[in-house]
């Protein structure tokens, strides 16, 4: 049973207070879905929505939103991806390459898709379960990444904030605040609908190659803001994705801002995404809609995924 929901308000375009911000992680989607709620928002995905989305391919072009696993060490990537390489001889002159691959997919290097048993905060994991109850050695109970297992297909959206803000990246001092995404979405004439996957491209790697190749330090991040949390509680957004991710350090003594959405909404994250070439696919192709695709691994238990999103037009 899908329970009525109450939209988070804003007061104006000003910074939310601390009880403001308390308040949108406490307005949760919890018991929304009812014996499917392990999906989360995902269930906003239904066969509808995706033939909405396939409707959207006119001329076939795809555009990857993956980054290369990330096999380098670097500031911010501590815990490289392993990538070796074996190699055999077969009988009559034959042979075969083979390859290992190892990852410690989250943080900020790897693009991967987040699970809804992936984070918490005082008041719980998503629909308040409780992280000693989900979380074993050999995976989690509830929440998990297999519950996308038949792969998630969707009209996606990209909100390009370097082109609204006619600047190559966003700041430190000015991160995205959600008042700022509608007015995006209004500029770019695109209607936000329910189960729809929103990318907000923020200029991370223009940011990162006027930083000593860093978009993130231990003093702080640029990103988006706690403001962003009403954006996607009351556009029924399935997925968030971005290049950057919530702005750090944050001023509200919370674990989590906008990765709270995955906690308190049941909304899938994309991390890491690389939009540089989308931002770029959509002006050439004067649209920014386009039919996505992700198939996350089919591992039980999971919380979360190596991904590589693909746009469609």
């Amino acid at each position: 049973q899908i329970l009525r929901r109450s939209q988070i308000r804003m007061s104006g375009r000003n910074i939310p207070s601390k009880s403001e911000v308390d308040s949108y992680l406490k307005d949760t989607n919890w018991g929304r879905w009812g014996d499917k709620s392990s999906a989360g928002a995902i269930n906003l995905i239904t066969r509808e929505k995706r033939l909405e989305a396939i409707s959207l391919v006119r001329n076939g072009r795809s555009v990857s939103l993956s980054r290369p696993l990330p096999v380098t060490p670097a500031g911010d990537n501590p815990r490289p991806a392993q990538h070796y390489m074996h190699k055999e001889e077969r009988p009559f002159n034959g042979g075969a390459a083979m390859d290992y691959y190892g990852v410690f997919y989250h943080g900020t290097a790897t693009t991967h898709i987040d699970a809804l048993c992936h984070v918490w905060n005082k008041d719980g994991m998503w629909e308040g379960k409780t992280h000693d109850d989900v979380i074993k050695f050999g995976g989690a109970n509830f929440g998990t990444v297999d519950e996308w297992k038949e792969g998630i297909l969707t009209r996606g959206i990209l909100l390009d904030v370097p082109k609204h803000r006619r600047k190559p990246y966003v700041t430190l001092e000015e991160p995205v605040h959600g008042w700022e995404l509608e007015d995006i979405a209004k500029e770019q004439g695109i209607e936000i609908r329910p189960g729809d996957a929103v990318f907000v491209y923020s200029g991370r790697d223009k940011y990162a190659s006027d930083n000593d190749g860093r978009w993130g330090t231990p003093e702080g991040r640029p990103g988006l803001h706690a403001s962003c949390l009403p954006f996607v509680k009351n556009n029924d957004i399935s997925i968030l994705g971005w290049d950057m991710m919530d702005a750090s350090p944050n001023e509200y003594e919370v674990p989590w801002t906008v990765h709270g959405v995955i906690f308190a909404y049941g909304v899938a994250l994309v991390d890491n995404a690389f939009l540089e070439p989308l931002s770029e696919a959509c002006a050439e192709e004067e649209t920014y809609e386009f039919m996505l695709t992700i198939n996350p691994l089919y591992v039980q238990g999971g919380t979360g995924s190596p991904a590589n999103p693909i746009a469609v037009f």
